[in-house]
């Protein structure tokens, strides 16, 4: 969790945005629609993009799991986050962090993505 190795003990069907916010206090990932749509319950799992909302928390066991607690490095945003504000990127802040885990997903996979064409 965050580049720490964490045991929690909890039933292995219980949905990892709980155990996130309830036994771990990591409560920037948020609950938004509980079927995987909205986004806001995104965190990363080995880097990948994935709903904690509906993924049980033995899917990942012995992976690496990243919130947005774990994107700053030593009190500082990244640059992603800081753009947000910069562009006023925030709307009411519920589901930004689930914005933000989704786009560093993208980011990871194509550090240079082109615009799409309409």
């Amino acid at each position: 969790m965050n580049g720490k190795k964490l045991r929690v003990d909890v039933d292995s069907q219980t949905p990892l945005l709980y155990v996130l916010r309830d036994h771990l206090n990591m409560t920037g990932t948020k609950y938004g629609c509980g079927e995987a749509r909205c986004g806001a319950c995104t965190v990363l799992v080995d880097g990948q993009s994935m709903r904690s909302c509906v993924t049980p928390v033995a899917r990942v066991g012995d992976k690496e799991v990243t919130t947005i607690e774990g994107l700053e490095k030593d009190g500082k945003l990244t640059q992603l986050q800081e753009a947000f504000l910069k562009a006023d990127a925030l709307q009411c802040g519920y589901c930004t962090s689930g914005m933000i885990m989704s786009a560093t997903a993208l980011l990871t996979k194509n550090p240079k993505p082109r615009a799409m064409r309409s």
